[in-house]
């Protein structure tokens, strides 16, 4: 791509100009959002869990296998969460969102981050439900759930995922490979208080499992309604579908920018892009207030948020 093209796509003065002439703004926000809070993604290189694939320990399959190894992954992650800060990316989403009526925030994370920076929830979808959501692993057959428990640990027999380490130069033994962790029975983790034998279980979607029908109906009405002047692919690889096909399904030729914020663009990344697109590479967290200050002006971070 001649060397103008690649200066157009990443011109922060002609994103502001397009910026301040939309209305419908959609935004599709992956893992990357939260880096800068210091969570892992758990995706890729690195996404091991005690020699785990993680992604191996989200399933129902894995669940029904052993409960106990996936709910401490889970509690790991419920644990690493609640320490984490929303950081000025989710910031200035949930203000970007108040600002702008016809916004729309579409998000893979579970973090429950966006929700904490206040982003305000008619105008926030979580596509894979949320770590602190709980719901019984008979559903459908049992409709139980607890739409925000932040209990940490959940249960005792969960408490080896909330420790700290006083050492950070020694890895927690919850997390060091060598040190085997003790079998948890599933008569020690909660069960369902309404049906009384289903075991309780994370509100997020695994691998396998089908997102919420009607949240996807609501966001395809949403998309359908009205032209979407913009698409903000935030933090994502695009690989994760449906969130992989939304930028492309709300592009109306001509009238829409896609515009790409993540810490790497590739080469093929940068080929796909049309003319209006933009691509901006680095932290999300630097980036937004910025690209988005022309609309919420000077980001005010509550005090003790990163």
């Amino acid at each position: 791509m001649a060397s103008a093209s690649r200066a157009a796509l990443s011109s922060i003065p002609l994103f502001h100009e397009k910026l301040l002439k939309s209305n419908r703004i959609l935004a599709v926000c992956g893992a990357g959002l939260s880096a800068a809070s210091g969570l892992p993604t758990f995706r890729g290189a690195g996404g091991l869990w005690r020699n785990h694939n993680a992604v191996d320990l989200a399933s129902p399959d894995a669940f029904e296998a052993d409960p106990g190894l996936v709910w401490l992954f889970y509690a790991y992650r419920r644990h690493m969460a609640l320490k984490a800060k929303p950081n000025p990316a989710h910031h200035a989403l949930a203000e970007l969102a108040r600002k702008i009526p016809g916004f729309k925030c579409l998000s893979q994370n579970v973090d429950n981050l966006h929700v904490r920076a206040q982003h305000p929830p008619n105008q926030l979808s979580l596509l894979h439900g949320s770590l602190f959501s709980l719901k019984c692993s008979e559903s459908p057959q049992c409709s139980w759930t607890d739409p925000l428990n932040t209990a940490d640990p959940l249960c005792p027999a969960l408490a080896p995922a909330s420790e700290d380490s006083v050492d950070p130069t020694k890895p927690l033994p919850l997390l060091d490979p060598s040190k085997p962790l003790a079998d948890i029975p599933a008569s020690e983790l909660p069960h369902c208080p309404e049906c009384k034998t289903g075991l309780v279980r994370p509100g997020v979607v695994w691998f396998g499992e089908m997102l919420d029908e009607g949240m996807l109906d609501e966001i395809d009405g949403w998309i359908e309604k009205e032209v979407v002047d913009m698409v903000l692919v935030i933090g994502t690889s695009s690989f994760v579908y449906p969130a992989a096909g939304y930028a492309e399904r709300a592009r109306t030729k001509g009238r829409t920018s896609v515009v790409t914020v993540n810490l790497e663009i590739t080469e093929k990344d940068w080929g796909r892009m049309k003319e209006g697109d933009f691509g901006f590479e680095g932290d999300a967290a630097v980036l937004l207030p910025v690209l988005l200050g022309p609309v919420i002006g000077t980001l005010e971070v509550p005090q003790g948020d990163a």
